[in-house]
């Protein structure tokens, strides 16, 4: 149509591109990545390899979305969500004109920070965070830290480098992070230094495409979420509300495909560089709705507390396990004498401690020194850095183990 057309490519001219004013900052690093006489990517595309080939990517798939269901092939898990996410990013950017390498570096690391159970994960990490180190676990946050102090990638040296990714996609991470309460979304002007985040949704994203994936990261798990919610027989008893909402007629199928591709036509269809990223009045209520049916039906759902009540127990049980190692400047000495009792999680613990701690470092380790582990607030940070990086697979083993004889 005639609309179609109009707005199609309507965000070409603030794209991340060289033609934009932001794009020395967009691409910048903190330090130079190695060179290849003969590499043809651009340097958001050595992000994303460098993104897909991180053990924190790989493991998204064994940590929950939503539903712990590990033995459900059909159930979402983390790493379905970012696929998601990265396609709905796609379609949006490729149809507004935007930088569609962005967005996919950026989808694809959104969620790199999560704890393993999801947002009850989540949940229990920062309550501990918040008794030991007075500060909020957020898994936007911990995404930054990840792919800026944790990740390790061996460079062309076979020494093991952090993923050091552009500004950019850096902060396309931290960004991406609450909710969208207002119908309108905007890139901030400033380039920042990242660290200034002290709580979510502080700070816009600083490119479009930024913005871009922070709404498709609403859009992917509102229509996911009720699908499965639909598959484990939730909402059988509200599926009368859910058909009001969407107004449709009880013989109609509800599901994520139908409920995604009306939110991305109608942002396509309202959005443009002077309105911002936006919705439709209509679209919008219908989010906002569908948002408020699934907290009160399905995230707050008797049916989750029984395994939120395990989180707790499993994370709880691993830290404390964990945290009655340190022992001031005598910490490796009880490490080692623990592993009596606890071989399997202490052994893993040291080796992961090893890369970034001031004691003799693993092999080839030629990142940041983190961690002083003779100071009690270093050694409680390493603990839930730790855990914050396990799939829910192996905590529940690590868990299994610790009260097993």
């Amino acid at each position: 149509t005639k609309r179609r057309i109009i707005l199609r490519n309507l965000f070409e001219e603030v794209a991340a591109t060289e033609k934009n004013e932001k794009w020395t900052n967009i691409i910048k690093r903190e330090k130079e990545l190695y060179k290849r006489n003969n590499d043809i990517r651009s340097e958001i595309e050595r992000d994303y390899t460098r993104i897909i080939h991180s053990t924190a990517y790989r493991r998204m798939k064994h940590k929950t979305q939503v539903f712990f269901s590990p033995e459900n092939d059909h159930i979402c898990t983390r790493i379905e969500h970012v696929t998601y996410v990265e396609s709905i990013s796609h379609t949006i950017a490729k149809y507004l004109g935007l930088n569609i390498d962005l967005t996919k570096a950026i989808a694809t690391a959104h969620d790199l920070g999560h704890a393993p159970f999801g947002h009850e994960g989540e949940r229990v990490l920062s309550k501990i965070s918040q008794r030991d180190l007075e500060e909020k676990f957020w898994h936007e946050k911990n995404g930054l830290d990840f792919v800026d102090k944790i990740e390790l990638l061996e460079d062309n040296l076979k020494n093991e480098q952090n993923l050091n990714l552009t500004y950019g996609v850096r902060d396309g991470i931290i960004s991406h992070c609450g909710e969208i309460d207002e119908n309108a979304l905007f890139p901030r002007e400033e380039c920042i230094d990242l660290k200034e985040y002290k709580y979510p949704n502080q700070y816009a994203p600083y490119t479009w495409e930024g913005c871009v994936v922070k709404v498709s990261d609403k859009i992917s798990y509102i229509g996911r979420d009720i699908e499965d919610a639909i598959t484990v027989g939730i909402l059988d008893k509200h599926l009368s509300e859910l058909y009001k909402i969407l107004r449709s007629d009880h013989d109609e199928v509800i599901n994520n495909t139908i409920i995604i591709n009306n939110l991305i036509k109608d942002l396509c269809q309202n959005s443009s560089p002077e309105k911002g990223l936006c919705f439709s009045d209509e679209m919008f209520n219908l989010m906002n709705e569908l948002k408020k049916f699934n907290y009160e039906y399905i995230y707050l759902s008797d049916r989750l507390r029984p395994s939120s009540r395990y989180f707790d127990l499993v994370l709880n049980e691993i830290y404390n396990t964990l945290k009655n190692t340190y022992d001031g400047e005598n910490t490796l000495d009880k490490i080692h004498k623990m592993k009596n009792f606890y071989p399997d999680i202490l052994n893993n613990f040291e080796e992961w401690l090893s890369r970034y701690w001031t004691f003799e470092r693993k092999q080839g380790a030629n990142n940041e020194v983190l961690f002083d582990i003779t100071n009690e607030n270093d050694y409680s940070k390493a603990i839930i850095y730790y855990i914050s990086g396990m799939t829910d697979k192996f905590a529940v083993e690590m868990y299994n183990k610790i009260i097993g004889f």
